[in-house]
């Protein structure tokens, strides 16, 4: 056990499973009394009593993210139970593969909107007078590399383009208050998002230049550290953990490409 977040408390959502459980688990050992929030009650429950039977402070909350009402309950039961809130992790999202621009039903573009973009939107806006009274916070919104290059799944790919400038926006205006707001936007990730998915999993992969996926705990590793006070200087970035790529995915493909050649000859 930790005390990076000693003394401070956290609201994570998406938490009963992949990157937000890894997150919280990690959170909870560094000293943070985690508040897991998701849809999945069930899972939340069973996640949230495996971080308290490993000795962290830890409890699940029934959150819908697209829901305004929704927030201002579960903040309100944070701030009432816990006295403030400190940190928010914006982990909760959804994906839409295997549809085409043209072929997108607009109830599951409007499903993945209010999941993926307007959930950190009302999310910020629900915890900034708790973080306002508390002298200060971080935030942290999980976008995607679909958010950093041109992608295949228009919906998913807007909405994490949404969730930069959201940060952007939000990191400036509440800098006065000392509320940090920062992105990460992981690569390819072994989550339950992307199970079954074998051939993009191995695509993926493939043109990554660590030519592997992360793991949960990997992204969780950087989250923690933009929570904590670690990176007090630090509001606005983009950080992607992708295992390069962003910077230089494209160049692998293309040496890899040139390897399979005639040739050979870069």
């Amino acid at each position: 056990m930790g005390n990076r977040l000693a003394g401070k408390t956290a609201l994570i959502t998406g938490a009963s499973s992949g990157q937000g459980a890894a997150e919280a688990r990690l959170f909870a050992s560094e000293g943070a009394r985690v508040v897991l929030g998701d849809v999945q009650d069930k899972a939340g429950e069973v996640m949230a009593q495996s971080i308290r039977d490993a000795g962290g402070k830890a409890e699940y909350r029934h959150l819908d993210v697209a829901s305004e009402a929704g927030w201002k309950t579960v903040v309100d039961a944070i701030v009432a139970t816990h006295g403030g809130l400190h940190i928010l992790v914006n982990n909760a999202g959804v994906s839409l593969r295997g549809v085409t621009l043209e072929t997108t039903p607009m109830a599951d573009w409007q499903r993945l909107m209010d999941i993926n973009l307007t959930g950190p939107f009302l999310g910020i806006r629900a915890v900034v007078q708790a973080m306002k009274a508390a002298g200060g916070g971080a935030i942290v919104n999980t976008g995607s590399t679909a958010g950093m290059n041109g992608h295949f799944a228009t919906a998913y790919s807007v909405s994490k383009w949404g969730v930069r400038g959201l940060t952007k926006s939000a990191a400036n205006e509440f800098a006065p208050w000392g509320i940090r707001v920062n992105a990460v936007h992981p690569g390819i990730v072994e989550t339950p998002m992307v199970a079954g998915s074998d051939d993009f999993l191995e695509a993926m992969a493939w043109a990554t230049p660590l030519a592997r996926a992360a793991s949960a705990d990997e992204i969780a590793t950087v989250v923690l550290f933009l929570a904590s006070d670690e990176a007090s200087f630090v509001t606005g970035i983009d950080l992607p953990v992708d295992g390069g790529f962003s910077a230089s995915g494209l160049y692998r493909r293309v040496l890899l490409r040139v390897k399979e050649s005639a040739s050979g000859r870069i």
